[in-house]
């Protein structure tokens, strides 16, 4: 298939046409502070670059632009809470944990209904339907449109979070509505912030989608629009905009998915090099190794499936301060073409001191040579000296390991470090990210408690769904391969339950290509 992969970072927006396996081009573009234009000017380039671009069958886009929203405090909406356990669960109110400036704008109200389910399947109360109803009108009445809605134990049996969402769609039709069942996990407090903060996201998900699409009709393209998730694999983008928070870490992971592809190892260290940060991960089997432990998205605790990244402030547009002793983790990101010296700024950068350095070349080397070569060497010696610790942070054994680097600022990364036995550099390698975006596959993923059924039956029952999942997330069926499984039974809990998580991965659909087409 004929794809066009976007990666919109804080500094450039990347694009590349795969076709045939191979990157047939890749281009860089200014990010654009509306995001939109900057994907319009990457698009345009790509297609001036290799015309073949104007005939791509698919467009799979990455960004980091929901998460940037979480951790910048901008652009959510209030969310109204509902919690179906009472009065058990009265004790932490929804948003108890959450840091207080970002409760503060989300916080749109908070109702304890009567109602869910115990940690063996049981109902423990009947859902409350007048305490329900009663919720839903004071909701409306306010004015808030966007809603949560988390039951105890949910992933066993959601029904009462079913109940809840049909009442609230006949009272406020025009509602958003997420339901903590379609998120996963067991935890109460980790589900339910994960539905709180893709309920505060959805409105600018839905701008940031018809933004994307906007920008693809006026390159001339109609074709079907993908959005990367965390994992590696993307959903359409009707599915991305409904929930946005499964695509908070897409642009480091298409950067890994990237790296393996570019350099056709499946095992390795991924340093990418971006114009703001340095994420550093570990690839197995093609894909980035996923965190084991409790995931802070913006300071708000979640159990989302994420890689297992370390991010340090050091990137192309970092600023350099104190001589070179000091890089970051402030960067002047996609203002770096203005504000760096080499450009004719008054900004010194990581980027000025490369240049300065020997390391790059780019700008105006005249201007980079009133940099004192003491502050050079000092700050790439600073900038090596950062890695390397971050390195030594990701790796999971003893030994030196192979070390992919990749990112636009790639040239950060040298030859020699300690730690490492092979550093290696490959073809577009600035631009990573959105190759991983381009060659993303399509999953559907299962994490679910079964009852009353043999282990084998579990797993089919698993499996059934997660085949669901992605084939409603835009997957060939056909093709569908189950590539994790795990399966965990539950001790004092009648009925034979058992815990099964079920990942399958499969190509984009070639009948939804011909329909959009």
């Amino acid at each position: 298939m004929k794809r066009i992969g976007i990666d919109v970072g804080g500094t450039n927006t990347d694009a590349v046409f795969v076709s045939g396996g191979r990157v047939q081009a890749s281009v860089k573009a200014p990010t654009s502070s509306d995001v939109t234009t900057g994907i319009v000017q990457a698009l345009a380039a790509l297609q001036a670059t290799c015309a073949d671009a104007r005939g791509a069958e698919a467009v799979l886009i990455g960004t980091t632009h929901f998460l940037n929203s979480v951790v910048e405090r901008k652009r959510l909406s209030k969310v109204a809470a509902i919690r179906i356990g009472a009065p058990a669960t009265k004790a932490l109110r929804p948003f108890c944990d959450w840091p207080t400036d970002l409760a503060d704008i989300v916080n749109g109200g908070t109702w304890l209904i009567e109602g869910g389910h115990d940690y063996d399947g049981r109902e423990f109360l009947p859902l409350n339907k007048s305490q329900m109803a009663a919720a839903a009108d004071e909701i409306r009445k306010r004015g808030v449109r966007s809603i949560a809605v988390t039951a105890t134990f949910s992933p066993l049996d959601s029904s009462h979070e079913r109940a809840a969402e049909q009442t609230l769609r006949e009272l406020i039709p025009d509602a958003s509505i997420t339901c903590s069942e379609d998120l996963g996990g067991i935890g109460l407090l980790e589900r339910e912030n994960a539905a709180l903060l893709n309920a505060s996201l959805i409105e600018l998900a839905r701008t940031t989608v018809e933004g994307f699409a906007g920008a693809m009709r006026h390159a001339g393209l109609v074709v079907p629009l993908f959005i990367t998730q965390n994992d590696g694999t993307v959903v359409s983008a009707e599915r991305a905009a409904r929930f946005p928070v499964f695509s908070f870490a897409s642009g480091p992971t298409n950067s890994m998915r990237g790296a393996a592809f570019l350099s056709g190892l499946q095992d390795a260290v991924v340093a990418d090099v971006g114009g703001t940060t340095t994420d550093i991960g570990q690839l197995q089997s093609g894909f980035p190794r996923p965190a084991n432990a409790v995931v802070h998205i913006g300071g708000v605790r979640t159990l989302f499936r994420m890689p297992d990244l370390i991010s340090v402030g050091l990137g192309g547009g970092s600023i350099v301060r104190d001589d070179g002793a000091t890089i970051g983790p402030d960067s002047v990101g996609f203002r770096i073409s203005t504000e760096s010296i080499i450009f004719g700024g008054d900004q010194l950068t990581v980027t000025d001191v490369a240049v300065r350095a020997g390391r790059l070349a780019l700008g105006d080397h005249g201007l980079a040579e009133a940099i004192p070569a003491t502050t050079s060497n000092r700050a790439m010696s600073r900038a090596k000296e950062m890695i390397e610790s971050e390195l030594d942070r990701i790796k999971t054994r003893a030994g030196d390991v192979t070390l992919i680097a990749v990112g636009g600022g790639g040239f950060l990364i040298p030859d020699t470090m300690k730690g490492v036995h092979e550093v290696i550099r490959v073809d577009h390698g600035s631009c990573a990210n959105a190759v991983g975006a381009a060659i993303a596959q399509v999953s559907g993923e299962v994490d679910q408690v079964f009852q009353g059924m043999s282990r084998e039956e579990a797993l089919a029952a698993a499996k059934a769904l997660a085949i669901g999942k992605a084939v409603d997330s835009g997957a060939d069926a056909d093709s569908l391969v189950v590539v994790e499984v795990e399966d965990l039974p539950i001790a004092y809990i009648a009925g034979n339950a058992i815990r099964i998580k079920v990942k399958v991965v499969g190509d984009v659909s070639a009948r939804l290509v011909q329909k959009e087409s």
